[in-house]
């Protein structure tokens, strides 16, 4: 196959293009459900702080697999030589996190949320709950490795004229909290480990970045429509795959934010076309992974007096440099990868992460003269390691073991680009391209948990699950719009936990759409901004609005005043019946809008309508949730037409 085709800008790029490329793209979203405890052990779920009792220090050891195997992910990982350090607060954390004692019983609340959003993928339920571990060997759980569970698989959700399909959903262990990752450390806080969380994998059914992105919004939407899911900064982590004809699949790992989703998904299929074409240029050169060539020695007396900064601090600290030939690669370090990214990129963070030379810049490289070690510098790097014309050199520093790993690494990646696309795991950078994580873990890290039995999954809590499950979320919308709820406010509501009290208070209370919505969207943003909390997930929120809908409904309360009800009710505890502003028998605001008309005469008030929206604002003060605003305004208009000269 010809790799032709050059990437056009972001914005330009059309459906046709990332077809010629072979763009295919697929999800693993993880979203942490709204549950009082957590998935194993009985501490409570959501409950963060950076405050913490106790460190606790660990390695990580490779062992062999039962096949007699090393799986490629833990050789990278303990190649790093990291110290991991857990942060423990004593409120969230147990010794079952530890691995010193063995899981509880799944937690129920967890499972039947889990049942539920894979009934509203359509799913084939399971009817037996098998759980695995599943190996983590970044050092974010203790383990070690995560429990999970599969509870529904062959789904799938409506888009456009097609559907994607769901490959499985499964209920598993959030991990750990990275605080930090220098050098060879790095430190978590243990307050979200443990967590239950879902698991929706997609098919790699989309066929551009922008359905990528599209489709994730969609399955955000159908599992807060739930309301039994957390929500707020990183609640909800989106896992990307992409992969291009002739590349490999590649997970962009920790996306935050759907709406990066675009521009990662394309600049990582840019990356892996570029590097097909990388594939060709070496070929074309006659260098093939048979063919390959590299050597790297010590440069430090060579380099001794060298101006560049940071190698002179790496010097004069005791550190050692490093030169890396690589034969027949000159000018393919600057070859163009991702936006405004080139191969030495990739070599750098292979050294970043797994020589743990964190400190940018951590290497050097011939093809790029104008930066690092001055011109007149490179002949004797060069002539020092025995490079040629057509050789590039990569210089690197540090203590000596880590400048040995990494001149290995830096081997290992160019021989690399001569196979062509690496299987990885990337991780999301903020300019929207990526970096390299780590090695993709191979099929088999996945193996039966034998402290926990099966659990059956009976036919009669399907059907009870079934039967309480939420409208579909794209019937509620079409119906959104054709009682006429605002625009704006369709795709806020129909994922609101209030959602059917919405259509309680429009169907059996014939409250207007629009007001209702207004309430229901808009009142718990004022309850966030106020810092007003929910004691116990939405019910007594839920309580409160519905006892507002029926003052409503009942014209015991008007719209001015149900702000003012809802705080109160929320943060005294009281009902709302005697919240309700009072009124005394037949008392009317005719008396008071004769009072307000005359006070607001002379030339002060020529202007009709500042006169108008002044008298209104004094009336409101003094009758506010009591009686209707356009009915008042209509009465307040006639007094002040009595009194006008």
């Amino acid at each position: 196959m010809s790799y032709d085709f050059v990437f056009k800008p972001f914005a330009d790029m059309t459906p046709a293009d990332y077809a010629a490329v072979g763009f295919k793209s697929g999800l693993e979203i993880h979203q942490q459900l709204l549950t009082e405890k957590k998935l194993f052990c009985r501490c409570p779920a959501g409950r963060y702080s950076h405050v913490y009792h106790a460190e606790i220090l660990r390695h990580m050891r490779p062992t062999l697999s039962e096949l007699g195997e090393y799986d490629g992910t833990a050789l990278m990982e303990f190649k790093t030589k990291k110290e991991i350090i857990y942060r423990i607060n004593r409120e969230t954390v147990c010794t079952y996190e530890m691995d010193d004692t063995p899981p509880f019983m799944i937690d129920e609340q967890a499972l039947d949320i889990a049942l539920s959003i894979a009934m509203l993928y359509e799913c084939v339920m399971v009817d037996e709950l098998h759980i695995a571990r599943k190996q983590y060997l970044d050092g974010s759980i203790p383990t070690g490795f995560q429990r999970t569970t599969i509870v529904g698989v062959d789904g799938h959700i409506p888009y456009k004229d097609r559907t994607i399909g769901i490959i499985q959903l499964g209920l598993e262990e959030d991990a750990c909290r990275e605080v930090s990752d220098v050098g060879h450390r790095r430190t978590y806080l243990t307050d979200r480990l443990g967590m239950p969380l879902i698991e929706t994998v997609t098919a790699p059914d989309m066929r551009t970045p922008q359905e990528t992105a599209e489709v994730g919004q969609i399955l955000r939407r159908i599992v807060r429509s739930t309301g039994r899911v957390r929500t707020g900064i990183g609640a909800g982590r989106e896992d990307v795959n992409v992969s291009v004809t002739g590349g490999t699949r590649v997970e962009i790992k920790g996306v935050p934010r759907i709406p990066r989703i675009p521009l990662l998904t394309y600049n990582e299929a840019m990356r892996q076309w570029n590097l097909l074409r990388l594939r060709e240029e070496l070929v074309r050169r006659g260098i093939k992974p048979d063919s390959f060539q590299a050597s790297s020695d010590d440069i430090a007396k060579v380099v001794r007096r060298s101006n560049f900064q940071p190698l002179q601090a790496a010097l004069a600290a005791g550190m050692t440099a490093r030169g890396v030939v690589l034969r027949g690669f000159r000018g393919l370090l600057n070859w163009p990868t991702q936006t405004d990214t080139y191969f030495h990129q990739e070599i750098s963070d292979r050294v970043r992460v797994v020589a743990c030379l964190t400190l940018l810049p951590n290497i050097v490289h011939s093809d790029s003269l104008g930066q690092g070690l001055a011109g007149g510098e490179w002949p004797a790097v060069k002539k020092a390691l025995g490079a040629g014309e057509s050789d590039a050199v990569v210089v690197v520093w540090g203590p000596e073991e880590d400048a040995k790993l990494a001149a290995q690494e830096i081997i290992l990646r160019a021989k690399e680009a001569a196979i062509g696309v690496p299987s990885e795991t990337r991780q999301a950078l903020s300019d929207g391209t990526n970096g390299f994580e780590r090695i993709l873990p191979g099929p088999d890290r996945m193996y039966p948990d034998t402290d926990l039995p099966p659990k059956q999954i009976a036919a009669d809590r399907l059907a009870w699950l079934q039967a309480r499950l939420p409208a579909s979320i794209l019937a509620r919308e079409a119906w959104y719009r054709e009682i006429g709820v605002p625009k704006d406010l369709i795709e806020h509501l129909s994922m609101s936990p209030f959602a059917d009290l919405f259509e309680k208070a429009v169907r059996e209370r014939g409250l207007d759409p629009k007001l209702a919505a207004v309430i229901l969207v808009h009142q718990p943003k004022r309850w966030k901004r106020k810092g007003i909390k929910l004691e116990s997930g939405t019910a007594d929120a839920a309580m409160v609005l519905d006892q507002v809908f029926e003052a409503l409904q009942g014209r015991r309360l008007y719209r001015e005043g149900v702000g003012e009800v809802l705080d109160a009710a929320l943060t005294s505890g009281r009902p709302v019946e005697v919240l309700l502003p009072a009124s005394g028998p037949g008392e009317t605001p005719g008396p008071d809008q004769a009072r307000i008309a005359g006070s607001l005469t002379g030339p002060r008030w020529q202007d009709a309508g500042r006169r108008e929206r002044r008298a209104m604002g004094l009336l409101m003060e003094v009758w506010r949730g009591r009686l209707d605003g356009a009915a008042a305004a209509c009465g307040m208009r006639e007094a002040l037409r009595k009194v006008t000269p």
